[in-house]
């Protein structure tokens, strides 16, 4: 069991040697990167990591992930940060195992639910919010396999794997949703909150993708067929199988295999869309019977995050041809104003940018001049609190959501350390 105090130390310690272009992204930085592991995180006595996403109590698997995932940068110079890595990992696959379809917990089985208006879904006391995304049931394994590439293999236990294969079984229900047994239903709440035609979705078809009932965002998909998220299910299978021993578990192989194949055949098939030059270029979701939904969201997995995320290069031609659409008009959630651009998200109101989509534009670019200046306009617009927002008023930094959102603190500290990578490389 990792002590939390010594850690906070020798990451305190490292924090004290960063230093940025400007005394605010360098205060903004110290302030973030300690914050996390101060202020989210609780340590249980049988090793489980609980980690808060900031103002609200619960864990999001998605969130929890990002927020630790920029530690690992400097885990050689702090061995501890493995052991965090892993008991957060713990959590997440307790969470897992609890129920697949549930996107955030409690800390402990008290009850405690986003709504009270559970009625009509069934809802279990350790579960905070039972909102069906498939990017919750990637991230714990995203994070699996960057702390595996770390040289550390202590968490490829047979718990591991037997949440990989309640995940893969999950997903393959759910490439057939139309005899799954999940459905979300909550009255009196925006559309954006609840799954139409009785809790099932719009209608679909068979594309060889998973279905997903809600975004990243937690938000509904309007189209069944979520395809950021389906990206992220490839990158993360070809992870597992790159960690799965060689001829262990073959049934486990040969479905994820399989999965693998039919996702990527579906996002090929009905997830690219052909601009008005014949470029091809990705939906953000899709049906199956030739409807499909252009946009982008703040939130990860998104079409920006992609090279991030290892689904393609950064140079990749149908990425940078999605790119340019969605840092456009042509997004209706990318807004510009007199003091900023850049992705929000339904989920927040109209002419808010958030800081995570700023810093995911940096690190989905090797140009360090750009990277600079996404870190110095997520710090200058901060509102003086030294916090990262959910999101920000283009015109009127004052203006925020969310006082305390740990993910984005965390993301503009993965930003900071790959400016600090990129310029370490050009001196030399």
């Amino acid at each position: 069991m990792i002590s939390q105090a010594k850690l906070i130390d020798e990451l305190n310690a490292y924090a004290e040697t960063v230093e940025l272009p400007t005394a605010k992204q360098t205060q903004l930085f110290r302030q973030a990167f300690i914050d996390t592991i101060t202020n989210t995180v609780s340590v249980r006595e049988n090793g489980e990591i609980f980690v808060a996403t900031g103002d609200i109590p619960a864990m999001w698997l998605r969130d929890s992930t990002f927020q630790v995932l920029p530690y690992l940068r400097i885990a050689e110079k702090v061995p501890d940060v493995k052991k965090l890595i892993h008991g957060v990992l713990e959590q997440q696959l307790t969470y897992l195992l609890h129920d697949p379809y549930s996107n955030a917990f409690n800390k402990e089985a008290d009850g405690g639910h986003y709504s009270n208006d559970t009625s009509n879904v069934p809802i279990s006391p350790l579960v905070w919010e039972r909102k069906f995304e498939i990017d919750s049931l990637c991230a714990p394994f995203f994070l699996g396999y960057h702390l595996y590439q770390t040289g550390y293999d202590e968490h490829l236990t047979p718990k591991f794997w037997e949440a990989v294969s309640v995940a893969v079984d999950t997903f393959i229900c759910e490439q057939h949703h139309e005899v799954s047994p999940y459905m979300f239903v909550r009255t009196d709440c925006p559309a954006s909150d609840t799954i139409p035609c009785d809790g099932k979705g719009r209608p679909i078809a068979y594309t060889g993708m998973v279905w997903s009932g809600f975004r990243p965002s937690d938000d509904a998909c309007y189209y069944g067929y979520f395809i950021p998220g389906n990206q992220f299910i490839t990158v993360v299978l070809k992870q597992l199988l790159a960690m799965l021993p060689e001829n262990k578990q073959p049934e486990l192989t040969q479905k994820m295999v399989r999965l693998l194949d039919e996702v990527t055949a579906g996002i090929e098939k009905y997830g690219r869309l052909v601009n008005e030059h014949g470029e091809h270029y990705y939906a953000y979701e899709v049906d199956g019977l030739g409807n499909s939904l252009f946009m982008d969201d703040a939130n990860v997995p998104s079409l920006l995050s992609l090279p991030f995320l290892s689904y393609c290069e950064k140079n990749d031609p149908v990425y940078l041809a999605t790119r340019n659409k969605i840092l456009s008009d042509a997004n209706p959630y990318y807004y510009e104003g007199k003091c900023l651009r850049g992705i929000g998200s339904p989920h927040t109101p109209p002419n808010y940018v958030w800081p995570i989509s700023l810093a995911m534009e940096g690190l989905t670019s090797d140009d360090l001049a750009e990277i600079e200046r996404k870190l110095q306009i997520i710090a200058t617009t901060d509102a003086d609190t030294i916090q990262c927002h959910e999101g920000i008023d283009v015109n009127d930094p004052q203006q925020y959501t969310r006082e305390w959102f740990s993910w984005a603190n965390m993301t503009y500290c993965q930003l900071a350390m790959q400016y600090l990578a990129l310029n370490k490389q050009d001196s030399n």
